[in-house]
């Protein structure tokens, strides 16, 4: 099945970049995971009311990490290529962490209104809940998560953000300007980085505050992506081959919503009636856009401004606004500035799990600007295919 946008971060992963191509295949594609559910539920029925911890069931936990594993591969290939550069130690974890996030963000993507969509996020409070009690239901990334809570230490909170955060824009209500963009990707991408850097166990606030702003980027991105699947959900026998390719929506494309911040579309002029009508080719879309985008350029600047003063055991030029939110508690280094030694340790720590999300967004960004940001651009839904060499050579030099 082809996946339109392979992200992220499946915005996400798009939408979410998991949005399909039509209702048809949405359908698909919800029996496939249906199925493939209702098997592995099987798989772990047997176990499932059994109170020993996760690990004294090794078949459950290595069939549980091969679920989230393909998972990931089939609506996250980003993740799933980058997977290389994450530790081998922390590697379930990372998995866990990423299939959690997919299988939350495609509850929009599947459900019919947002009323269903409230009882699945539910369920998924629910199921973190019983899984950092270490009775997790039977379903395969509560197990893995499950499996992971008994050697890490993750925070509960920060898994319920990403839910209540997802949960309050399932019927995709716009943002008001970026500030509350930004907010949105802080609570949604940054979060999952936080939680990847905290099974290391790496407890940084110097690492914190670059996936931050690589977290923003990311999920600014991701809503970018997303806006073209939001804006025209396709009708089940509309195939994608069947478009234009020229930015101008297909005969009979229902409308949707629009996710550009209103602030930004009123200033450059965007009227979401000429979205509807022309798509790509609106007056003043691709301003609204630009600026959108520039937003996410300016984070990733700055977390590599950040990464040059680490590596060159110099001091960060800027505070870290959250240092003082929910789950971030760095004990006696809080509000004390860490030598520049104990800062360059914990960033060759924690470099491989920041430097993939910021080396992916960056590709995008760069594709979107060859495409003079217009994001209904056909190009920017296929794959990209230089991910895994560019990161590799961005992580041989230390860079991304």
């Amino acid at each position: 099945m082809t996946k339109l946008f392979p992200s992220l971060l499946a915005p996400d992963v798009a939408y979410s970049g998991l949005a399909m191509s039509s209702k048809c295949k949405a359908r698909r594609s919800s029996l496939e995971a249906r199925t493939y559910f209702l098997r592995a539920r099987r798989a772990f029925s047997s176990t499932s009311q059994k109170r020993s911890p996760v690990n004294d069931r090794p078949k459950d936990v290595k069939s549980a990490r091969e679920y989230c594993s393909q998972l990931v591969r089939k609506y996250d290939s980003p993740s799933y290529t980058l997977q290389r550069f994450i530790p081998p130690h922390m590697l379930s974890a990372y998995l866990a962490i990423r299939a959690f996030n997919i299988e939350v963000a495609r509850i929009a993507d599947l459900v019919s209104n947002p009323t269903i969509g409230a009882f699945r996020m539910q369920f998924w409070r629910d199921t973190i809940n019983s899984s950092f009690d270490a009775q997790p239901p039977a379903e395969p990334v509560a197990i893995l998560l499950a499996s992971v809570l008994e050697h890490y230490r993750l925070n509960k909170s920060w898994f319920l953000r990403v839910i209540n955060t997802r949960e309050k824009y399932l019927a995709n209500p716009p943002y008001t300007n970026l500030n509350d963009l930004e907010a949105y990707a802080e609570n949604t991408y940054s979060t999952l980085l936080y939680l990847t850097l905290s099974a290391y166990p790496l407890n940084s606030i110097t690492m914190d505050h670059i996936a931050s702003h690589i977290g923003k980027a990311a999920g600014i991105c991701a809503v970018l992506r997303g806006l073209p699947i939001l804006a025209f959900p396709l009708p089940p026998s509309h195939h994608p081959s069947a478009s234009s390719g020229l930015g101008v929506p297909p005969p009979g494309s229902r409308r949707g919503a629009i996710t550009l911040p209103l602030n930004i579309m009123a200033k450059s002029g965007v009227r979401e009636e000429d979205i509807y009508r022309q798509g790509g080719n609106a007056p003043g879309l691709k301003d609204a856009v630009f600026e959108v985008a520039t937003r996410a350029s300016d984070h990733l600047i700055t977390a590599r401004s950040m990464l040059r003063s680490v590596q060159g055991y110099e001091d960060v030029d800027h505070e870290y606004e959250h240092e003082h939110d929910e789950g971030h508690d760095y004990g006696n280094h809080t509000g004390v500035r860490l030598s520049s030694d104990t800062r360059r340790k914990e960033y060759e720590q924690g470099f491989g799990i920041v430097m993939g999300p910021a080396v992916s967004t960056q590709l995008w960004l760069d594709r979107l600007q060859k495409c003079d940001f217009d994001v209904f651009n056909a190009g920017l839904r296929r794959p990209e295919w230089k991910l895994p060499f560019v990161a590799w050579w961005r992580s041989r030099k230390q860079q991304f």
